[in-house]
């Protein structure tokens, strides 16, 4: 089917571009970083026009433009190293930006959901930000439900520790 056709084009709009806020909300997860996680997200959409063809069933829209780009945010850390801060250079030109803030739970679990290693990260936040069940994880990833199991206990018994251990560390 010809990509430059109406057709295409409105199920290109149709299929991916509601999708559009959940894959940068996955990328960002991932990533950490909001300009990175808008490229990406801007090539898994270019990469999913060209491919569109590819996409059998409509219905899998949403695990087909996740692995794009899961796949491109993988491609852009092989290629490039990201530049790294002094913490200590950081902490005088902003203090403020690595002051944490207590009070707030939820940013408490959102910092240490991004201490996560990706291993661990990506199935818990494919399973508490996007909704997946184990079975779909499992084949988003590649891998066994046992894994994905494993995976997300150690996530949560990770998670555990660090809430547990900072809230114990409190006065």
């Amino acid at each position: 089917m010809n990509q430059n056709s109406p057709r295409e084009r409105g199920r290109f709009e149709a299929l991916c571009m509601p999708l559009r806020a959940d894959v940068f909300r996955f990328v960002y997860w991932l990533c950490r970083d909001r300009a990175l996680a808008e490229d990406v997200v801007q090539e898994t959409l270019l990469r999913a026009w060209r491919s569109l063809d590819s996409l059998g069933d409509d219905k899998a829209a949403r695990p087909w433009l996740l692995t794009i780009a899961r796949r491109e945010l993988a491609r852009v850390f092989e290629r490039k190293r990201l530049p790294m801060v002094d913490i200590d250079v950081a902490n005088e030109a902003e203090p403020e930006a690595l002051a944490t803030n207590d009070r707030h739970e939820v940013e408490e679990m959102r910092r240490a959901i991004l201490k996560l290693e990706v291993i661990h990260r990506e199935p818990l936040v494919l399973q508490v930000l996007m909704g997946y069940s184990t079975e779909e994880i499992a084949r988003h990833l590649d891998i066994s439900v046992a894994a994905v199991l494993t995976r997300l206990f150690r996530a949560r018994q990770v998670l555990r520790q660090q809430l547990l251990g900072s809230a114990g560390s409190q006065p």
